[in-house]
């Protein structure tokens, strides 16, 4: 789904992604320990009771599933304690939790009980300030993971959960279910000109400002764009909204709005030589689990590490423009900061 550029500045931002110690490396690796699969279902482990965890049981588990969907089953839930702070009600924990049991979705104790019982996990919590916790028992023990949105509470976490999947030789994928819309699916980001998304924002304070929410409207420019992103300015914050500007390569413009008062719904516009191409709006998760499905079987994440990496950077960026007047902020020195302080931490 992701698009290169062919140029200089796209190969000296990839460059400095490689310095910092993560790069293409890990999107390459061949994982053969998995390598037969495919011949039977790979057993999902999930961690944690949510809209997804239940929504995704539901696709997976579904026995008249068609084939894009075959090879996949979910077989284990573990929910660890959450936040109180933005954790479920116990009303909302109970659906999630019937409506899994009725895809017959095992419940389980531990996360050492569910990963004995699994190939593979997905992280379905969802707050980022957990993950590293979370996830570093199902690298330890050599599982592929989807790590649901957002990876971390901070890019410097973002960072450091990655660094431990490339040290542990374990497959990473995380999106957000925008960047499958049916609306972008034929669009070319090399013939893309411009775009403006938009999508709810709710901040919340133990977060970088879009990680929260905002996330999925920032995935859909990239993915109209592509990777590429050199600066973004955060020109306009109030109580009702944001606008973030992003600069990229080739003199190309993407904006975000995020909304938090009034209508609220996800879309956007790609301007492109010939047409102009509405984006559309969130229709469901299916075409998400269908990707998530290809990387469990095939072990290679779908977007590469390196856009990964640059979608977090332009959020992390946004927020210290938003901090600082509006001005431009560079995603090549907000990489830079963080994969330094990630250092100095270790």
């Amino acid at each position: 789904m992701a698009e290169t550029f062919n140029t200089l500045g796209r190969r000296s931002f990839v460059k400095n992604l490689a310095a910092g110690g993560i790069g293409m490396g890990l999107v390459s690796t061949s994982f053969t320990s998995f390598g037969a699969a495919a011949a039977k279902d790979i057993k999902i482990g999930v961690v944690g009771l949510s809209v997804h965890s239940a929504a995704f049981s539901q696709i997976l588990n579904d026995s008249n599933k068609t084939s894009d969907l075959a090879g996949c089953t979910i077989t284990a839930l573990y929910h660890p304690p959450g936040n109180p702070d933005v954790d479920f009600t116990k009303e909302q924990l109970a659906k999630f939790e019937s409506d899994i049991r009725a895809m017959g979705v095992k419940m389980v104790g531990s996360m050492s009980e569910m990963l004995a019982l699994v190939d593979v996990v997905m992280i379905e919590t969802n707050d980022g300030r957990p993950h590293m916790k979370e996830v570093l028992p199902a690298f330890e023990a050599g599982k592929p993971v989807f790590l649901d949105k957002p990876v971390a509470a901070s890019l410097n976490g973002v960072i450091e959960i990655y660094e431990k999947a490339k040290q542990f030789n374990v497959p990473l994928f995380t999106s957000s279910a925008l960047r499958y819309i049916p609306g972008v699916a034929n669009i070319k980001s090399s013939e893309v000109l411009s775009a403006s998304t938009f999508s709810p924002a709710a901040f919340e304070k133990s977060h970088t400002d879009q990680f929260w929410y905002g996330i999925h409207g920032i995935e859909l420019l990239f993915r109209a764009m592509g990777p590429g992103c050199r600066e973004v300015a955060h020109v306009h914050h109030s109580k009702a909204d944001d606008l973030l500007v992003g600069y990229w390569n080739n003199d190309r413009v993407g904006t975000f709005r995020g909304i938090r008062e009034g209508k609220r719904d996800f879309g956007g516009t790609a301007y492109m030589q010939d047409q102009i191409a509405t984006l559309g709006t969130f229709t469901g998760y299916r075409d998400l689990v269908v990707k998530v499905v290809e990387f469990f079987l095939t072990k290679v994440p779908p977007v590469p590490v390196s856009e990964t990496l640059e979608i977090y950077a332009f959020m992390e960026a946004a927020m210290e423009s938003r901090k600082n007047g509006g001005i431009k902020v560079s995603l090549e020195k907000t990489l830079n900061k963080a994969y330094k302080a990630n250092k100095v931490k270790q």
